[in-house]
């Protein structure tokens, strides 16, 4: 239950937005790097929560609700890089920008931020209040600020467990490279392809103690639909049938084969399933969605307004919402028409852009309270929404139009950043609703860090792009930083337009899709505890398997922690009493390794060398690192259980 102070604190500070100001622009630089150098971005809500802690309490203070206030908008940081990176490099790769332009750029990603933050306003109480949804990162970020305000042995339990990930991280394959980032095995069986691994991660293995073994189980089983069963049966039996393929896995490793094949075919299996699953999920939470906003009208019409409501309860009013986005969809349409020259298109994309919005923010929150902001497929929802876009413009412009590609990846681009603000929004709402914050405050707080951040995502892309090159080779950058989204972006939006897109593939994905939720249906109507939510098993198909193991396995731990318990199935309050020592090791595990990450791209940006903190390579393990690495991961396991099964579920964490 959220805790209610009985004094107003302080919250909206004007130190505390200067400081989350500060943190947004810094963290979306550096996220900015790692995820067109790597594919991945690194939330940072919890960074930023210690890093608050840090300063407020060295200026004097630091309550709460104003660390809190502080991680909000700092985390946005993170999600408008994502959000642009994985979308508007895309428009070099194609050769419509030869740079990237400051009002374009600050246009698309503050805007789509904005209306990422009002689409998730009515979902707060959705997905948080009704449908009690994890939001691991937002759990663990409220038990890093409780820590804070009430130091005692939870501190220890979450400086060590900091350590333990940071220690990893360092020793990764992004840091000292004495460890891989994976540990896997691979092997071709005739024709068939073999490969099982996992990610290394302490963060992911936290992530998964957080969401439990139900998720757990459900992410993995995805992730076996994919690589156990869907690349063996193609390899053996499609592969032959696509030549172009056929000649890029001739003569490779089984790894290297199945990694091929995935990028190329399968994880579009996950495409259709997330297709056919999001159209689901909204459908599902209609209910829940128009209760939230007639509940929202309802309080602004009230004697008293939203003032009448507790502050626990106060999400930015309906009517202001309303007009939000009258005003920030108009510049959007204006934008739109000067990239086709008439109208008759112009309004259709921007009619896509809300409609496609307000669908994937819905989505991507409801994936965020599943596994997490980490690992939420946006780039997935994104490929969804250019799909369709791509397909209505080249019913409008024909499929031999020019600017075609570059509409669609237009919607793709604000579409992103607002489902990449959406999940982050619930996560620091989840934050706040266990903290005892005002809804409103952390709705304009996120507001005010996407539109920071966005002022310098522009100057952050040029200089990266005339440092290193972005997507493309060329003489003077010959191994550019690869931007593996945007370069998938682009492939899929040229598909549509002039090339090809393996749409079998993602009409098989689709009725995958179907059938987990005629799975799903028949399981609640038995009144089966275990549930199977199609998104998370969309996730699984769609991210490399490596990821999905080791939230499986931290789930696998928090299952095991609640037998020792005796924890009985039905008893909500009992689970969370016999888990608190173990979130709070599990977030000091996902702290460590998002601080370590931030501190390892520093000297990585400045030095302009993805290798500067490598030991040299007589000191690296090479092959029994991945030995290691598992051990230390399973040591890492069994602290965890033993932390969380000694602990008195009956006593506080201070």
């Amino acid at each position: 239950m959220p805790h209610a102070p009985h004094a107003a604190p302080p919250e909206l500070t004007f130190r505390a937005v200067l400081l989350a100001i500060v943190l947004a622009v810094i963290l979306a630089a550096a996220n900015t790097y790692l995820g067109l150098f790597a594919g991945l971005t690194i939330a940072s809500a919890i960074p930023a929560a210690v890093i608050s802690m840090g300063v407020l309490r060295a200026l004097g203070g630091g309550h709460i609700l104003e660390n809190n206030i502080v991680q909000t908008g700092a985390s946005a940081g993170s999600s408008i890089a994502s959000g642009v990176i994985f979308t508007l490099p895309a428009l070099v790769i194609l050769g419509w920008w030869q740079d990237f332009r400051y009002g374009w750029v600050l246009a698309i990603a503050g805007l789509g931020g904005l209306l990422g933050v009002l689409f998730s306003v009515p979902l707060r109480r959705s997905l948080i209040v009704e449908q009690k949804l994890a939001f691991p990162e937002g759990k663990a970020a409220a038990e890093v600020l409780r820590t804070g305000e009430n130091p005692g042995q939870g501190v220890h339990v979450l400086a060590l467990a900091a350590l333990l990930g940071g220690a990893m991280k360092a020793a990764a394959g992004s840091g000292l490279r004495l460890i891989p980032d994976t540990a896997s095995v691979s092997a071709w069986f005739g024709n068939a392809i073999g490969y099982a691994g996992t990610n290394l991660s302490p963060a992911l293995f936290g992530v998964g103690y957080i969401v439990g073994l139900n998720v757990g189980v459900v992410v993995l089983a995805g992730g076996v639909i994919a690589w156990n069963i869907a690349i063996p049966l193609y390899s053996l039996f499609l592969l032959d049938g696509n030549p172009e393929l056929a000649a890029a896995v001739a003569g490779a490793g089984a790894e290297d084969a199945a990694f091929a094949i995935w990028s190329a075919q399968v994880r579009y299996l996950g495409v259709g399933a997330m297709l056919i699953g999001g159209v689901w999920t909204l459908i599902s939470l209609r209910s829940s969605l128009f209760s939230g906003i007639r509940s929202g009208i309802a309080a602004g019409r009230a004697p008293g307004g939203v003032r009448s409501l507790a502050p626990t309860e106060r999400d930015v009013p309906m009517k202001l919402i309303g007009i939000g986005l009258v005003l920030f969809t108009v510049p959007l349409a204006v934008l739109y028409h000067s990239i086709v020259g008439t109208w008759t298109v112009g309004l259709p994309m921007t009619l896509i852009m809300v409609v496609a919005g307000f669908l994937f923010v819905s989505v991507s929150a409801y994936m965020a309270g599943l596994v997490g902001s980490s690992n939420n497929p946006v780039s997935g929802i994104t490929i969804a929404t250019i799909l369709f876009a791509a397909l209505v413009l080249a019913m409008l412009l024909g499929r031999d139009s020019e600017i075609g590609a570059v509409a669609s990846i237009m919607i793709g681009a604000v579409v992103c950043c607002a489902a990449c603000i959406g999940g982050d929004n619930l996560q620091d709402l989840k934050a706040g609703y266990i903290v005892g914050a005002t809804p409103w405050k952390q709705q304009l707080m996120l507001a005010i860090g996407a539109v920071s951040s966005a002022l310098v995502m522009a100057p952050v892309l040029n200089l990266l792009m005339e440092a290193y090159g972005i997507g493309v080779p060329t003489a003077e950058h010959p191994s550019p930083l690869l931007a593996p989204q945007a370069n998938l972006m682009a492939s899929v939006a040229r598909g549509i337009f002039g090339g090809e897109l393996p749409w079998t593939t993602i009409g098989v994905g689709a009725l995958i899709g179907a059938a987990i939720i005629a799975f799903d249906a028949w399981l609640k109507a038995r009144g089966s505890r275990f549930r199977v939510p199609v998104l998370a098993c969309a996730v699984g198909i769609y991210l490399p398997i490596e990821l999905s193991v080791p939230i499986f396995a931290g789930g696998l731990v928090a299952h095991l922690v609640e037998r020792y318990h005796r924890v009985a199935p039905d008893d909500e309050p009992g689970r969370e009493r016999a888990h608190r020592k173990g979130m709070l090791f599990a977030a000091g595990l996902i702290t460590g390794e998002a601080l370590m990450g931030i501190l390892i791209a520093v000297p990585i940006v400045l030095a302009g060398d993805a290798e500067v903190l490598a030991l040299p390579a007589s000191l690296r393990l090479g092959a029994p690192g991945a030995w290691l690495g598992l051990a230390m991961l399973a040591a890492i396991a069994g602290l965890l259980y033993r932390t969380a099964r000694r602990a008195d579920p009956d006593a506080p964490i201070g």
